[in-house]
């Protein structure tokens, strides 16, 4: 890695430290990735103790060893962590401490041929539903970055150019500005502008119309836009994805009528599919059908297994001045690829999302309308072909996108 480089990476995982977790003196730090992020982890660790952490703990996966588990494991142990796996969750809150984790696939080959009824029960729901909790109430301070590595960059380019990767990064998170964080701050002080418009106008649906797609998809009372810019339970703000080019909120799970078209591919991560030009057909609030170009028999399966997941848990609004399609490449990692345009979510909804929900039960949050799930896919459904407006209560409507320009204005 040239000179160049280390200077670009020590400044990403400042940024990752300084303003995507926004770590406090003497706080503790947990970073998750995969063993081919072992760079990252520990630049962004080295950041971190720069900034004052009193200790950085470092959880490692490896795909190959889960592609063994799924392949030999008993049937009645797929998807199942042990106490101890579990133990690190649970000690996050008591502990004040901070997550940071990593993305970017270095083997997205590695689960080709796996029977795909063995690889959906070998996700561990467990740990999800002990995790899931605690980020999406933002009970902890947390954020999930990019780690470019060379199985990342060779599934993109062919060759594995991590410097090319780098670069691309390096623009879509706004690295590569003379002040990162000066950028960082002005940047999110334009999407609490576009939020503080949304939530202003109290819209009852959110359409989208255009080449294959006809949406509605209705919102509830409770439904509140935020930015990826959250506050957590200890009053600490933290930036929950860097990159992020969206405003978003959850849909009433009742609400969705219509059918949608993909507008960009999208990596389903637990399935290691590539999922291209994916269709859905929607009543009554659920996918009633899919189909897609690539990949359709993993979302199908995900559709079919996954408790829930064929209500919607987010819709988001994303414009043409997007730093990631500035970057000009398909990174084949939601991380990334959701910021190229407008997007919905199907599975679980955020609490922050939703007034009140912070205070309710799961049970309940799904009675009042947020949907919950162990899972939460996005799709990017945006172009500058597809219009969307508000829609209030009466049905009219007020432009939002239009030629992927935001063009909503005060009421």
């Amino acid at each position: 890695m040239d000179e160049s480089l280390d200077a670009l990476v020590e400044a990403y995982a400042g940024l990752v430290v300084r303003v995507g977790v926004n770590l406090q003196p003497g706080q503790r730090l947990v970073v998750r990735g995969m063993v081919e992020h072992a760079p990252v982890a520990r630049a962004v660790a080295a950041a971190a103790y720069r900034a004052g952490a009193s200790h950085v703990t470092v959880l490692y996966v490896d795909q190959h060893l889960h592609r063994l588990a799924v392949e030999h494991a008993p049937q009645d142990r797929l998807g199942r962590s042990l106490p101890s796996e579990l133990a690190w969750v649970r000690a996050l809150r008591p502990d004040g401490a901070a997550l940071v984790t990593l993305t970017g696939n270095p083997n997205p080959d590695v689960m080709t041929g796996a029977d795909p009824a063995r690889l959906a029960a070998s996700v561990p729901r467990d740990l999800v539903r002990e995790l899931l909790p605690l980020l999406a109430a933002d009970q902890i301070r947390w954020t999930m970055v990019g780690a470019p590595n060379p199985g990342w960059a060779t599934s993109l380019f062919g060759e594995p150019d991590v410097a090319r990767l780098w670069r691309a990064v390096a623009v879509a998170v706004r690295a590569d500005e003379d002040d990162p964080v000066a950028a960082w701050r002005a940047h999110l002080a334009d999407l609490e502008a576009r939020r503080d418009l949304l939530d202003a106008r109290r819209f009852d649906a959110i359409r989208f119309r255009g080449p294959g797609t006809d949406l509605v998809v209705g919102l509830s009372p409770r439904s509140r836009w935020l930015t990826a810019g959250h506050t957590a339970a200890d009053g600490h703000g933290f930036v929950v994805n860097l990159p992020t080019e969206e405003v978003y909120t959850a849909p009433d799970w009742r609400r969705a009528e219509g059918t949608v078209r993909t507008t960009a591919p999208f990596y389903l991560a637990h399935m290691s599919t590539l999922v291209e030009g994916l269709s859905l057909e929607l009543s009554d609030g659920a996918i009633r059908a899919a189909h897609a170009d690539r990949g359709e028999a993993a979302v199908r399966r995900e559709l079919d297994t996954v408790p829930r997941a064929r209500h919607l848990g987010e819709v988001a609004i994303v414009d043409g001045s997007s730093r990631v399609r500035r970057a000009g490449l398909a990174f084949r990692d939601m991380l990334f690829d959701e910021n190229v345009g407008s997007h919905i979510a199907w599975g679980n909804g955020y609490p922050t999302t939703f007034a009140g929900a912070e205070d309710l039960d799961p049970d309940a949050r799904v009675a009042a309308g947020l949907n919950q799930a162990p899972t939460h896919v996005d799709v990017v459904v945006g172009s500058p072909e597809v219009e969307v407006d508000g829609l209030d209560a009466a049905g009219r409507a007020v432009p939002i996108l239009r030629g992927d320009a935001f063009v909503l204005v005060d009421a």
